[in-house]
């Protein structure tokens, strides 16, 4: 890695914590920001000893933008709200902190910084239901949720401020990450997560309907290492690209391995909740083509040596 300087935002959250961690590893000067470090006082305190600089600053705040974006080489997004259920349930939360936020961002960055590199990243929600699988990156992008549609709007305001301003951006559009690091507490995403803490507190894991869906899950080491070598690719300036494991797998499928892995945990089949019903996408698997080609990089971690770690980490917890 050539060492510069980064600057993560939600850079003490789950995918944030190893992005700045492995970042750090690299030889790179790299600031943390995040809405709350009392949040996250164990990942603040392992950044110190690591050398990771954790500030506190909500994206919202234009004020706190201006003074942090200045000094950076690269900035990595990972910020804003999640749930694809939540936004519908409260939508203007979801688009204050996807899009009025991003907003606030761009034009930090107009101001103060505008050589910079931002990455920005979005979700595999941002294609709906596929009519073809694997999904590429110029499948349509018809998201069935608010959060989906406030994700493909920040798209277009990189590109418009990309034609004006000259922004130097890429996307990274994640499908499903799971590995060490999500607090138990967030249950709004990151099912494979979720569905690990249920196993090791030996609780039923839901699975609605006959959880015969696939999903393309992808380990959160890789997506790190995706994130990075796009932050440090001039070929992949201005563009998107999927980064997931390119493989699928039935979540029924998935609950058996993780309460293998567990020793613990029992399947129970449950209705649909509405909302989630109407925002079901079906199948879905990334063709990672364009990644592998362009930029150099394939997942190296397969599912079982990505739960095993998981469940390893997480039992000690």
């Amino acid at each position: 890695m050539t060492a510069k300087r980064f600057l993560v935002l939600g850079g003490l959250g789950f995918l944030g914590a190893n992005v700045s961690k492995r970042l750090r590893a690299g030889g790179s000067d790299v600031t943390a920001a995040t809405r709350s470090l009392a949040a996250h006082p164990a990942t603040a305190s392992a950044f110190a000893s690591d050398g990771i600089h954790a500030v506190e600053a909500n994206l919202m705040d234009g004020a706190a933008m201006a003074r942090l974006v200045p000094g950076h080489d690269v900035i990595i997004n990972l910020a804003g709200e999640s749930g694809a259920v939540r936004s519908l349930e409260a939508p203007l939360v979801d688009l204050d902190g996807n899009c009025r936020a991003n907003l606030v961002l761009l034009d930090a960055i107009r101001a103060h910084n505008p050589a910079v590199k931002l990455v920005f990243v979005g979700s595999r929600l941002q294609y709906g239901k596929p009519i073809a699988l694997p999904v590429t990156e110029d499948h349509p992008r018809q998201g069935l949720s608010v959060h989906a549609v406030h994700k493909n709007a920040v798209e277009e305001y990189l590109r418009v401020y990309a034609d004006l301003f000259g922004l130097r951006y890429t996307v990274a559009r994640v499908t499903n990450p799971f590995g060490p690091g999500q607090p138990a507490s967030r249950v709004n995403y990151g099912v494979v997560n979720r569905m690990i803490h249920l196993a090791l507190a030996d609780q039923p894991i839901p699975i609605y309907g006959d959880g015969m869906q696939q999903r393309d899950y992808v380990y959160v080491d890789d997506v790190s290492q995706a994130l990075v070598q796009l932050a440090e690719s001039d070929a992949a300036n201005g563009r998107a690209f999927n980064v997931g494991s390119g493989t699928g797998t039935a979540l029924i499928d998935m609950a058996h391995a993780i309460i293998r892995a567990a020793g613990g945990g029992s399947i129970t089949h449950e209705p649909w909740p509405r909302l989630a019903e109407q925002i079901e996408t079906g199948d879905f698997i990334a063709d990672i083509t364009r990644i592998e080609r362009e930029i150099g990089w394939r997942p190296n971690t397969n599912l079982s040596d990505g739960l095993a770690s998981t469940v390893a980490y997480q039992r000690v917890q």
